[in-house]
């Protein structure tokens, strides 16, 4: 006897008809991203960063986002059976996407504009903290040229906050329980605060050094 077919066979088979666009559309946009900061980076100072990753987001990692989107959909964080039409991998915004970790956070607002005025038509939708701070500036959409079926995203972030981010997904993406605790959160927020004080700190202390004097002056 046949099995039945499970939302989740019907979404990992959208994924991998859908992942060669997905790669595409991944390449494309670090290809753009980087041709167009290219004059940033030809300017940076010494101590100055600016590092461009593309990724492809992973199956399981496209389902447990579908799981956890609405309520009455995803109680349990499972599918409805009943409901297949609900859920789709093409509904979800960063299937493909490119992170710009820029150091010190003065270099964010330059690469912002250059790649706003070149991603004219894309949704902003930034990171914030419980205060409204804007931690990332994070920007959805497609790529015409390559597919009009796999939503992008680009994201400009502070260097030290963005490898934080990276080590913490690492560490909590199968804990995401305890990811989205309070004490977690508190934690997440400290170190985010830290982060960004350390930034302030060495832009101040670049921005008004002055050398030591010479011995032979």
């Amino acid at each position: 006897m046949i099995s039945e077919r499970t939302p989740e066979d019907r979404l990992r088979e959208e994924y991998f008809d859908l992942l060669p666009d997905i790669r595409r559309v991944a390449g494309y946009l670090e290809v753009e991203i980087r041709y167009h900061t290219r004059h940033i980076l030809q300017r940076l100072k010494q101590y100055e960063q600016l590092v461009i990753k593309s990724r492809v987001k992973e199956c399981e990692s496209a389902l447990e986002t579908l799981r956890g989107k609405g309520s009455k959909k995803s109680e349990g964080r499972t599918f409805d059976p009943e409901r297949p039409g609900d859920y789709s991998v093409a509904n979800l915004p960063d299937l493909a996407g490119v992170r710009v970790l820029v150091f010190p956070r003065a270099r964010l607002i330059e690469v912002d504009k250059a790649l706003c005025d070149l991603f004219t038509d894309w949704n902003p939708d930034p990171v914030r903290d419980d205060s409204g701070a804007v931690l990332a500036e994070t920007y959805h959409g497609y790529c015409g040229k390559v597919s009009s079926k796999v939503q992008a995203e680009y994201q400009i972030v502070p260097m030290l906050i963005g490898l934080f981010w990276e080590v913490e997904h690492s560490a909590m993406y199968k804990f995401r329980d305890v990811a989205n605790s309070k004490e977690m959160k508190k934690h997440r927020e400290n170190v985010e605060r830290a982060l960004s004080g350390f930034e302030d700190g060495i832009e101040g202390f670049v921005r008004d050094y002055a050398p030591p004097p010479s011995e032979n002056s």
